[in-house]
């Protein structure tokens, strides 16, 4: 497997581009993608936001501003596990893309932002039944506001983040699509 990481030397923050190649490294086998992928991690170190996108799946090409990756606790260095989390949650995505069972899935700028998110949540929810760690209700507060504070959504979110069976996009649609109805309902009762 090559992962490349640029720059391949960082000047406005510390990060170490081995770190963050051995998290993606370690990422690859835990997603299951093909053996012999080849990924790209292009770290905008210029940037303090966190916007990190999948920009390609051939290769496999992440672009990530460097204050996705960067330790809350401690501005300008490189928190590991931020990264696996960014990074992972992006990973899984390819993996989704790649896979023919898991159905075809609309280009990322034809996705509109509350499947965005539902998929973002069962990446997520994929990679913390791996093991890793990621803000549960983060990702919830952020679900409902796309979904509704209903019960509904929160049933729709527990499968995405819990899912009793592996999730194809047309699952990850209908979960999405039943808890904004449900949102629609209660906002035309009231």
């Amino acid at each position: 497997m090559a992962v490349t990481v640029t720059p391949d030397t960082f000047t406005l923050v510390e990060f170490d581009p081995k770190a963050i190649a051995r998290v993606v490294r370690r990422l690859v086998r835990v997603v299951g993608l093909p053996t012999g992928v080849s990924v790209r991690v292009d770290v905008d170190e210029r940037v303090p936001l966190g916007r990190a996108q999948l920009v390609s799946t051939d290769p496999i090409v992440l672009e990530i501003e460097g204050g996705a990756l960067e330790d809350p606790k401690k501005p300008r260095h490189l928190s590991e596990a931020g990264t696996a989390d960014i990074v992972g949650r992006l990973l899984f995505q390819a993996r989704d893309r790649l896979d023919p069972a898991f159905g075809p899935v609309p280009p990322a700028d034809g996705l509109s932002l509350a499947l965005a998110n539902a998929w973002d949540v069962a990446a997520t929810g994929r990679l913390v039944a791996n093991g890793y760690r990621s803000q549960r209700q983060r990702w919830l507060y952020a679900f409902r506001n796309r979904h509704g504070f209903t019960d509904a959504a929160d049933a729709a979110f527990a499968q995405l983040w819990s899912p009793s069976a592996p999730l194809t996009w047309a699952d990850i649609e209908r979960i999405s699509d039943t808890a904004q109805a449900a949102r629609d309902a209660v906002a035309t009762s009231s």
